[in-house]
């Protein structure tokens, strides 16, 4: 898994990309940035970088509050904490419609948090064979860099490039949705 490290007036270092001056000037006017790469076979992982113009501390504030995920992603139905305290526990369903379906998932996720830095998400059980989600939160600018990584291998057999063409295509209107909401409170 990449990691990356920032300072307050540079982009992703160790991203595995090399952002040149236009996509760090398109970040801090809200486009998102994506980059995709296989997982496997019938999985996909994407990493998602936008800029927030809040404070860090706001931001964190509100991505810990759980429940209000059904607010930043469409697609998520319920997002429920289960178990609070050090080791917190997280259970969300979504529902996705398909070409001729609708799928319906649920997950049990262990949530452990770097406070005010990072929060990642790891798969105890559910409708997927793995999956893992990681959000890293670093001041840039005048506000906050968010990057939110995640990798998936639904337990339904879709071939990864039909994954990775949702992911390309979803994800950046979910996070516009999730900045709208972060940014709106």
């Amino acid at each position: 898994m990449m990691s990356a490290s920032y300072n307050s007036d540079s982009v992703p270092i160790g991203s595995g990309m090399a952002w040149s001056p236009e996509q760090q000037a398109k970040v801090i006017e809200g486009e998102v940035i994506l980059e995709t790469r296989s997982h496997n076979a019938w999985g996909g992982a994407v990493t998602a970088w936008m800029y927030l113009p809040i404070k860090r501390s706001h931001a964190w504030q509100q991505l810990t509050d759980y429940p209000r995920w059904v607010q930043y992603f469409p697609d998520v139905t319920k997002s429920e904490v289960i178990q609070r305290g050090e080791a917190k526990r997280l259970y969300q369903a979504a529902q996705k419609a398909f070409l001729f379906f609708t799928a319906q998932v649920e997950i049990y996720l262990h949530v452990a948090e770097e406070i005010g830095q990072r929060i990642q998400f790891r798969l105890e059980k559910g409708s997927f064979h793995d999956f893992t989600a990681n959000i890293e939160l670093q001041d840039f600018g005048n506000g906050t860099l968010l990057k939110y990584a995640v990798q998936a291998t639904p337990t339904i057999p879709v071939p990864s490039v039909l994954i990775q063409q949702a992911m390309n295509f979803e994800l950046p209107a979910n996070m516009r949705k999730m900045r709208q909401v972060l940014c709106k409170s």
